[in-house]
């Protein structure tokens, strides 16, 4: 129905912008065909034969050009809506607004600007189009980049706004003591997002954590995200593919988990390349902790002010701690750096070096921790055979 419509529509214009055309070379048929079939008083309006023809020829050559071209025009019509569409999904809504204005008072500058020049012989009639153009660009750059500082200048709306509803309160309830008051006003925030960067989703420990209700406030996954594990997942190399599969996996686990809320964000940066980039921005802009195991993304978000929750020192924080003199069973699995050092695991993964332990390969022995060191890749035991 829609199709019907806009076809409809554009052989109509076309018809009429095809008679308009040919109706400039009327006089040229006139000097020909020149009887005049309808005069008005005043000589305003006259249509002579030669005029009349070339209205008609005109508008039906167009009516058959649009007709037939319509499809064509009317697909691309559709690829480009799907385009503003797209472009439209991956902005915040406040940008969208703020661009609105931004294009509203840009064409209402130029509107004004180009009646002052519309008067200019020759090119007077074309200078409102350029001024409607170029105001309007900057009308809608310069609102979505400087939105914050607009915004700030309202600031004491909400503040105002506040403080009546405190007055009122208080009017309503002359008996209540402030602190009583101050008590009522939660002051927790409701949202209280933490964002998951492409490396702590891969990892996967995160879905355990969420599922033992740690976890507070929502989860906030940005599409950028979304689009860098898939685009690892599409990978020709085996190893990324089996990556980002498991990555997606793990989202897809997490969102089905009762334990934690998870929303899915459009907002993107299309000015910033980088994917950990764009989380510290978007980190700057909710306000929310990033939560990842990349040790550079954790260092410059900390740097820019934004919190990190980082899963290697949560995983550190908890791992049993051990005294030297303390005995455990554990098994040689492989040879350590020194002569004779042997090594083994937990099973939460922390090494054990053990001391003359190469001779006892593959055996499960008895150790005795000597001492512990605790470094940035995590924690490191020391420990010879127990006697």
């Amino acid at each position: 129905m829609l199709d019907r419509v806009l076809r409809f529509f554009i052989t109509l214009f076309l018809a009429i912008a095809g008679g308009a055309l040919l109706d400039l070379a009327s006089p040229v048929l006139t000097m020909y065909v020149g009887t005049e079939i309808l005069k008005m008083e005043m000589g305003v309006v006259r249509i002579t034969m030669g005029s009349l023809l070339c209205i008609l020829f005109g508008a039906i050559l167009g009516g058959i050009i649009g007709f037939l071209a319509s499809p064509y025009f009317i697909r691309c019509l559709k690829r480009f809506s799907a385009w503003v569409e797209l472009q439209l999904g991956k902005m915040p809504i406040h940008d969208v607004i703020a661009g609105a204005v931004g294009l509203a008072i840009g064409l209402i500058l130029a509107n004004l600007l180009g009646y002052s020049f519309a008067k200019i012989p020759v090119v007077g009639d074309y200078i409102p189009v350029i001024f409607s153009i170029v105001f309007g660009y900057l009308g809608i750059t310069i609102t979505i980049k400087k939105r914050r500082e607009l915004t700030g200048l309202f600031d004491f709306v909400p503040r105002f706004m506040k403080d009546l509803a405190k007055m009122r309160e208080m009017r309503a309830a002359p008996g209540a003591a402030p602190e009583e008051s101050a008590k009522a006003a939660p002051t927790a925030d409701a949202h209280a997002y933490k964002l998951l960067d492409t490396s702590v989703i891969i990892d996967g420990r995160i879905a355990d954590i969420c599922d033992t209700g740690f976890i507070e406030g929502t989860l906030l996954i940005p599409v950028f995200v979304l689009e860098e594990l898939q685009h690892i997942a599409d990978s020709a190399d085996a190893l990324k593919r089996t990556r980002g599969r498991r990555g997606l996996d793990i989202l897809q686990r997490i969102r089905q988990s009762t334990k934690v809320k998870v929303e899915i964000t459009n907002v993107d940066f299309d000015d910033i390349s980088e994917v950990d980039s764009k989380l510290v921005r978007l980190g700057q802009q909710v306000g929310g902790k990033i939560i990842t195991n990349d040790y550079n993304l954790n260092k410059v978000a900390q740097l820019r002010g934004v919190e990190v929750l980082n899963i290697n020192e949560l995983s550190n924080a908890v791992k049993p701690v051990v005294i030297p003199g303390e005995t455990m069973r554990v098994t040689i699995v492989k040879s350590g750096k020194e002569p004779g050092q042997g090594v083994a695991y937990l099973d939460d993964g922390t090494m054990i070096v053990v001391e003359n332990g190469n001779r006892h390969m593959n055996e499960s022995i008895t150790v005795e921790v000597t001492s512990a060191l605790q470094t940035a890749a995590g924690r490191m035991i020391f420990a010879k055979p127990a006697h």
